[in-house]
């Protein structure tokens, strides 16, 4: 029986049963696993705790990371919607065989680019409802405002603390673009995403979705023009005033310092009086990452604006120069580790090291880190670190964990149990599990549903592990139906 078929059988023998609501803990942590340095490096997992997790200049922490899994590493799959259950596995599935995977993509960039009736979203029903019944509503939020807030608030009652939006719309580099449309589109789209969001959200977004001109003068290093600088200064403040913060997502290295620049720009303005709107982001692929964070701290701690700080092992593997990446996967597990160590503690380590010995010896600056991971080991790390700052009655950084809808789902649960069975107060630790969801119509999202469909290529090994925690889940509900569980 095909993949389909199967679902679909499941679907109808579950129709009749009540929602299931007890907690079902499956272990979330990854098997061994051997991957090459080409795939899985954005969220692949890793287990070598030897090689995974260097000297941090603080014996607990090596301690703590080989201990084994804590009670909040594991998933609490229970609470979720049985066709999320059921859309998952099909997904993952799909995501885990590289046949499957393959045509889906090819279908994927057949209705971006072909003018067939067959394939066009706006033409054929038949398209339409294939995609949206499956990696759409898998990935996406909806097309409208009411859709995405009906989707924000079922991730509300699912235990989230909020959720990142993000407009889907995508500018190529080698588009033409009219500079003028382009930044008003993008403002637009912008501005929609904050009053939809409410306050404590946060949104997702790209300089370069202002258009070919933005990336140009990115590259160039050059500050953006009147009408974007107008333009992102007009979101930022609205974000300010709505209470949401702005999350910029980094570009590939020939564009990077660029956006590193423009943020920190921004930073400077409204990230003042105990307020933080903007965070840049750190690719800790990059060789380069954690000088270029020791950087951004000193400029942060001589200026005195809060450092936001979004972690992400990085998104551009196959475009970038190979010897700007680490040479192996372990290696990009330990810088990415020892980055958010020595944010989590803050204090320098062996992976991020002060700039002088000045900075060794000056206050920390106020700083605040959204670890944006898919990786069980690194979320389970994060967790025992905080555990040894509460310990110690340290200061604390505040901490948001972060996880794209529709992947890593028993991740982003065995966070929310977590803090279930910690009393359910994520204030008492400054901590927030949120879900990226995105938005926008079918046809602007297709770029970012080609992006999440590589994703799951490079980490098929995760992809298994998220299908075999929904498929154990299935296999629960089946159970509990007959009184067994």
């Amino acid at each position: 029986m095909n993949t389909a078929v199967r679902v679909q059988a499941l679907e109808s023998a579950f129709s009749a049963l009540p929602k299931q609501t007890a907690f079902c803990y499956v272990s979330a942590r990854h098997a061994h696993t051997k991957v090459s340095h080409r795939r899985g490096i954005h969220s692949s997992p890793h287990n070598d705790q030897s090689a995974a997790y260097p000297n941090f200049n603080s014996p607990s922490a090596n301690a703590a990371a080989a201990n084994g899994p804590s009670k909040a590493e594991v998933s609490a799959l229970g609470f979720l919607p049985l066709t999320q259950i059921l859309r998952s596995y099909m997904i993952t599935a799909v995501s885990s065989s590289p046949r499957l995977l393959d045509a889906s993509s090819a279908i994927l960039r057949r209705m971006l680019e072909s003018k067939n009736f067959l394939f066009s979203l706006e033409k054929n029903p038949l398209a339409r409802a294939l995609l949206y019944q499956t990696f759409y509503k898998q990935f996406c939020a909806g097309s409208t405002p009411a859709q995405v807030s009906a989707t924000s608030k079922q991730l509300r009652e699912q235990g989230y603390g909020g959720v990142i939006l993000e407009y889907a719309l995508e500018v190529l580099k080698d588009a033409e673009g009219d500079e003028l449309k382009d930044v008003e589109t993008w403002q637009k789209g912008m501005l929609a995403s904050v009053s939809i969001a409410e306050a404590g959200d946060f949104i997702g977004l790209k300089w370069s979705g202002m258009g070919p001109a933005a990336l140009r003068l990115c590259a160039a290093q050059k500050d953006p023009s009147e009408a974007m600088d107008k333009a992102m200064k007009h979101v930022c403040k609205a974000a300010a005033e709505k209470g949401v913060c702005l999350l910029p997502s980094a570009e590939e290295n020939w564009n990077l310092p660029g956006y590193h620049a423009w943020t920190l720009n921004l930073q400077r303005i409204f990230n003042r009086d105990g307020q933080t709107v903007l965070y840049n982001t750190y690719q800790c692929y990059l060789k380069s990452a954690p000088a270029t964070l020791s950087r951004h701290l000193d400029i942060a701690r001589a200026e005195g604006f809060t450092l936001g700080a979004k972690l992400v092992r990085g998104a551009y593997l196959f475009s970038e120069e190979r010897s700007l990446i680490h040479d192996t996967i372990e290696d990009t597990h330990a810088c990415y580790d020892g980055m958010m160590s020595a944010l989590i503690h803050r204090d320098y380590n062996s992976v991020v090291p002060p700039t002088s010995p000045a900075a060794a010896s000056a206050p920390w600056p106020a700083s605040r880190v959204v670890i944006a991971s898919h990786n069980a080991n690194t979320v389970g790390l994060a967790q025992r670190l905080r555990q040894e700052q509460l310990d110690r009655g340290e200061p604390l950084t505040p901490l948001v964990y972060a996880q794209l809808q529709g992947m890593a789902d028993e991740v982003s649960c065995s966070l929310l149990a977590a803090t279930r069975l910690s009393g359910g107060d994520e204030s008492k630790v400054k901590e927030q599990v949120v879900k990226c969801i995105a938005w926008g119509s079918m046809t602007e999202c297709l770029n970012y549903l080609l992006r999440r469909a590589a994703e799951n290529k490079d980490a098929a090994s995760r992809t298994s592990d998220t299908r075999k925690a929904m498929g154990a889940e299935i296999w629960r509900r089946m159970k509990a139906s007959v009184g067994l569980a």
